[in-house]
């Protein structure tokens, strides 16, 4: 009988997990250009850097997510061999936040105003364009029980957007309060203020139902309001059951928009009469738009609307969303807008899971992935990121002196780097600069070094002019010449600042 060979071990693929991306070069540094902007905008509203550990314990970051159906409320959990705890990536920056406040409280001021940005994690059913790991940017204010704060959280949001290349008229803020939300499913009858736990998977579906008003339509809404609905895939969404009468109270709330704040607030008003928690979200909302309105924020860029209710558990009071009103294309070339890119709101029963004490809190989390999206769909993702400046190796016994060139560029504040593969073939040192989107490359062979000179190529004009100038522009502007070694620094620096050779 053959002996059976011995089984290689599988190599592993060379793959990401369903779900998460890598982000390369181009991709971190726009990012990073990003969060810069933004948290130049929180600072100078007077909000504090913090950061918090990506994982949190399962206790501590609560069951608030939309997705309740899949395990852990949608978390990345596991449990530890030695105590048997539950630990967890957290889900946004909000939790870790609540946490803080209340392991921190007597060191921190009161109101704690602070802002925190890193990646969070939801285990959810990945598709196009929603990654299980994404940016947030987070700012909150917590300990300030005035609507005040709510507004003053929506102003820096459009001020935000506008930094970072958002202009008027390409956004808009949209703001509701969960307290109205929650007085007209108490005229709907699904909310009992003596026994809150009551209806609470009704209201549930209710909420996510409200909240998908944007991509199901009046339509879909109506369903899951209802009996239920199913998609195009055939998956079936259980509803929330509500009668004909109910269902017709909660759309009502959704068209309850009118022209102007004050005419919406006065439908609402209509809507929650005899709600004692409904008719105080509605003075809240007059309060927030007069704030507003103090502020030089109007309709053109923070407006009252019902339909906005987010889809966490954990608001308590006004919300808001962040949505981008220009049409884009999608990947089946029709176009739709492209939707919400933050939202927050108030939470003022989160930090009271640890004290036992109510502590108010209000704030907003700005996709920076989605924003990042946005931008590049509009054009205005800022000039394309360059590469270091190459120095190329023309003799690699003299590697000391092209070390040399590149250090006194680094010197100058100027990225650059030497050719460390196998200098034998120049072209493929060319082509290495080309991928690098290196905007000049070095060269000096043994002649130049004995001329005391080097020659300097501008990668980005020759890209510029082999693409579509003539041949007496050629002439005229040469993308590589001569300049003496000792005008290196000053000659790159010059071609980095726009001039030509």
């Amino acid at each position: 009988m053959a002996k059976d060979k011995a089984k290689k071990p599988r190599r592993p693929r060379a793959e990401t997990p369903k779900g998460f991306r890598d982000y390369f070069g181009a991709e971190v540094s726009a990012r990073n250009a990003m969060l810069a902007t933004i948290a130049e905008v929180y600072h100078r509203y007077g909000f504090d850097p913090l950061e918090t550990a990506a994982v949190e314990t399962l206790e501590a970051l609560g069951k608030y997510l939309p997705d309740v159906d899949r395990p852990h409320a949608g978390v990345f959990a596991w449990q530890e061999e030695d105590d048997g705890d539950w630990l967890a990536l957290r889900y946004d920056l909000t939790a870790p936040l609540a946490r803080v406040a209340a392991q921190h409280r007597q060191e921190l001021p009161t109101p704690y105003r602070r802002y925190a940005m890193g990646p969070v994690w939801r285990n959810e059913k990945p598709g196009p364009g929603r990654f299980r790991q994404f940016y947030q940017c987070d700012a909150d204010t917590v300990g300030a029980p005035s609507v005040a704060a709510d507004a003053e959280i929506c102003a820096m949001l459009a001020e935000t957007l506008e930094a970072v290349g958002i202009p008027r008229g390409d956004y808009i803020v949209r703001v509701n309060n969960r307290k109205v939300l929650n007085g007209v499913m108490e005229v709907a009858g699904i909310l009992d203020p003596a026994d809150q736990d009551r209806f609470e998977h009704e209201r549930g579906i209710v909420l996510r139902a409200i909240d998908k008003l944007d991509r199901l339509g009046e339509d879909g809404v109506r369903a899951l309001l209802g009996a239920g609905r199913k998609d195009e895939s055939g998956d079936f969404t259980e509803g929330a059951q509500l009668s004909d009468g109910q269902a017709e109270i909660v759309m009502g709330f959704m068209a309850a928009g009118r022209e102007t704040g004050a005419a919406t607030c006065a439908r609402l008003r209509e809507l929650v009469q005899g709600a004692e928690t409904g008719e105080t979200g509605v003075q809240e909302l007059e309060t927030i738009a007069a704030l507003l309105d103090a502020q030089g924020f109007g309709p053109d860029r923070i407006v009252i609307d019902p339909s906005v209710v987010r889809g966490l558990g954990y608001y308590t009071g006004p919300v808001f969303e962040a949505e981008l009103t220009f049409e884009i294309t999608d990947e089946k070339g029709r176009p739709r807008q492209f939707g919400s890119v933050a939202g927050g709101g108030r939470y003022d029963d989160l930090v009271k899971r640890f004290t036992g004490q109510a502590v108010p809190a209000t704030g907003v989390s700005v996709g920076v992935d989605r924003l990042l999206a946005a931008l590049h769909a509009r054009g205005r993702g800022g000039a394309e990121a360059h590469g270091p400046v190459v120095v190329t190796v023309m003799d690699r016994d003299r590697m000391a002196d092209y070390q040399a060139m590149a250090a006194e560029l680094r010197g100058a504040g100027i990225r650059a780097e030497v050719y460390l593969g196998n200098p034998k073939n120049f072209g493929n040192q060319m082509k290495y600069a080309d991928r690098r989107a290196a905007p000049v490359a070095v060269i000096q062979g043994e002649d130049e070094r004995a001329r005391g000179v080097v020659q300097v190529k501008d990668l980005v004009l020759g890209a510029r002019i082999a693409e579509d100038a003539t041949l007496e522009e050629w002439k005229a502007r040469p993308a590589q010449y001569e300049v003496a070694r000792g005008d290196l620094v000053t000659e790159v620096r010059r071609i980095l600042a726009g001039g030509t050779g």
